[in-house]
């Protein structure tokens, strides 16, 4: 059967894959996008979309229980995890049928069935009905990851779950034990323990949140404890022993190993890329601890083969697949595109309270050789923050002492998820001190406290 011709095949139809498809397409690339299970991916259908909307039920029921606070009434405050997770299966669904429907407009061959690279610009799909042969001269791999599976601590999907089991559980955990303390372990962790789950976590560094600044994670850990979490850090989950409706985790912490009993166990210890059975190794890709290796434009070296997204290695965020898709899609059209920079790029963990954060933490600026100057503001100083109910948090700004750059910026408070994109904007714009100093930040606003952090950092905060 003759191929089908096209000038990019795109094979995963995730965050990275889809929006470099679309990208393509508006460029006038003739284009096919090949997925093998959902449009949108797991951020769409099984990550980041359908855990926000859990964590925003979470979130409200979190409030109704605190609305004495604000002078109201609720009682008998319950909830319904059926509908919750009902809920969150609608969003997502609703999303993935939004994806379809992009492809659609912008004209996007769609092959659901699974790829492989057979020759150089051939790819293979194994479809329902067969087989069908694409040929393309760019190819971009953007098959994303998968979770981490320990020996020993494999899911199961009754007593053992991994992300996907914990967005669909079939029962709601008593006491509960989180593997992991990234931004996937400490979500779930905060959904289940603001729905009543006795939550514990364990983290093998030696804090939660191990890629944030420290003044970020002590003042979240501080938060996480006085919701009734227990946080165990330096600590390893070596075995599970699973018997009917329990597990024993034997837990070693301080060269101790000491065993705790649960009725269910998360794992969230990372994730590894999705690289086998697509004829990589063949065709002559690199491939280092289950990532392909890239150049800063997402070339694998192989001539007309681009890697996106969590295939591409850290950091492994949906919106930098999304990028690094656009910047590849212009590139493979004749385009001169910025390569992606990591450190431009922001994390945000949707935890209660939320954790944001872009650029270097204060460590990593000084291991790097920077002098800097540190501005911190607490949310209790900030009118609006009172005016929410919500006075815990904290903002904290880094700068290059030497030439006033903001080196990073990094909060822990409500919807600093939200904040955070002002700083981003202004690492992009490679903004200074005083540029931010003369910004005028509206009132009252959560914003004004990014204000405060920068002044703060030259000794010129108003509030505190």
């Amino acid at each position: 059967m003759a191929a089908k011709n096209f000038d990019l095949v795109v094979i995963g139809a995730g965050p990275g894959g889809y929006v470099a498809a679309i990208r393509g397409a508006q460029l006038g690339l003739k284009v096919a996008i090949v997925e093998r299970e959902h449009l949108g991916g797991i951020c769409l259908n099984w990550g980041c979309i359908p855990t926000k909307a859990l964590l925003r039920s979470a979130e409200v029921y979190h409030q109704m229980s605190r609305a004495s606070d604000y002078g109201l009434t609720a009682e008998k405050i319950s909830f319904d995890l059926d509908a919750i997770v009902q809920r969150s299966r609608g969003v997502s669904k609703q999303m993935n049928a939004g994806i379809g429907g992009l492809m659609k407009k912008n004209k996007i061959t769609v092959v659901m069935g699974e790829a492989k690279l057979t020759g150089r610009g051939n790819v293979s799909v194994k479809t329902e009905k067969g087989s069908e042969e694409l040929a393309a001269k760019n190819i971009i791999l953007a098959t994303g990851a998968r979770a981490r599976e320990l020996p020993g601590l494999e899911a199961d999907g009754d007593l053992v779950w991994t992300y996907k089991h914990a967005l669909n559980p079939a029962r709601m955990p008593k006491k509960l034990l989180v593997i992991g303390s990234g931004a996937i372990g400490i979500e779930f962790a905060s959904f289940y323990n603001t729905l009543g789950s006795d939550t514990t976590v364990v983290e093998v560094l030696d804090r939660v949140l191990p890629v944030e600044d420290k003044d970020i994670s002590a003042f979240a850990k501080k938060q996480f404890v006085k919701q009734g979490m227990k946080i165990m850090e330096n600590a390893m989950v070596k075995k599970l022993d699973r018997s009917k409706g329990k597990v024993t985790a034997h837990i070693e912490t301080g060269g101790k190993v000491e065993t705790h009993e649960f009725d269910t166990v998360i794992s969230a210890v990372g994730i590894v890329g999705n690289v086998e059975n697509l004829g990589l190794e063949e065709l002559g890709v690199k491939i280092d601890r289950t990532h392909v290796v890239v150049d800063e434009y997402c070339r694998t070296g192989v001539e007309g083969v681009f890697a996106v997204g969590d295939i591409a290695g850290a950091p492994w965020l949906a919106h930098k697949a999304s990028h690094e898709g656009v910047m590849v899609a212009e590139l493979i059209a004749g385009g001169h595109p910025h390569p992606v920079r990591p450190e431009a790029i922001a994390g945000c963990t949707y935890c209660n309270p939320q954790v944001a954060s872009v650029g270097y933490t204060e460590a990593k600026a000084k291991e790097l050789g920077y002098k800097v100057k540190v501005g911190k503001f607490p949310f209790v100083g900030n009118g609006k923050a009172i005016a929410l109910g919500e006075p815990e948090g904290l903002v904290k700004t880094v700068f290059d002492a030497k030439t006033g750059e903001l080196l990073g910026a990094h909060m822990v408070g409500t919807e600093v998820t939200e904040l955070i994109q002002g700083y981003v904007i202004g690492r992009t714009l490679e903004t200074t001190e005083e540029e931010l100093m003369n910004t005028v930040f509206p009132h009252p606003t959560l914003s004004e406290m990014m204000h405060e952090s920068v002044l703060a950092a030259y000794g010129r905060a108003l509030h505190i």
